[in-house]
């Protein structure tokens, strides 16, 4: 039987080892290291976790996990919607940062698992793109979108413009002076890209002007 000290340590390891990969890289970071961090001791870390990528398993599966409670948000986005709450459709991304306390490590791991080719980061892609289609379907279901002629396209340009916030955000907080993933900036972005969506960029020219 496990005792509750033993979960704490397993959590403590995990979560230690979770902030040191997602700030310098999994590769970058040695046993000792996250021993350190929580703690403990190195043989305890491989007694729980038998290797280093079997931790680096098991927060994949964690931060997995948490992704895949995260397609639970559409409903109560669309409910958020119906009663004119239009921050409830600025993004997943913004969804992500509702869920996680301030500063969690987990939007950073999650960049390095979408831009490495790591199986979890595809799926995780995938995951991403069909709740973005299947919102958009929602969405126009409801009247709040245009209809288009290719919805995956759609959803794929909307899916790129949310993971922005995700990929990017340090070029971003340096260009806006405000880190995108933090409250303060991720409730800033929310309110242009919203009003990007639902108002336009551009202008029409005048009827009749040159090209």
């Amino acid at each position: 039987m496990v005792s509750d000290y033993e979960l704490t340590a397993r959590v403590r390891i995990r979560d230690c080892a979770l902030r040191l990969f997602a700030e310098r890289g999994p590769d970058a970071v040695s046993v000792r290291e996250v021993a350190a961090c929580a703690g403990v001791s190195a043989p305890l870390v491989l007694h729980h976790f038998t290797s280093k990528q079997g931790l680096r398993d098991a927060i994949d599966q964690h931060v997995a996990q948490i992704f895949d409670e995260m397609l639970e948000a559409p409903a109560d986005a669309l409910a958020a919607l119906a009663g004119g709450d239009e921050l409830a459709v600025s993004g997943f991304a913004e969804m992500l940062l509702r869920s996680l306390p301030p500063g969690s490590p987990i939007p950073a791991y999650l960049r390095r698992l979408l831009l490495s080719t790591d199986p979890v980061g595809h799926r995780l892609f995938k995951q991403w793109f069909e709740l973005s289609r299947g919102l958009l379907v929602e969405f126009e279901r409801m009247g709040a979108t245009r209809p288009s002629a290719d919805p995956e396209v759609r959803a794929a340009f909307l899916m790129v413009n949310d993971l922005a916030m995700v990929l990017m955000h340090e070029h971003l907080a340096d260009v806006l002076g405000v880190d995108p993933l933090s409250q303060e900036g991720a409730q800033r972005w929310g309110a242009d890209v919203i009003k990007a969506y639902t108002q336009g960029v551009f202008t029409q020219p005048p009827e009749g002007a040159q090209p």
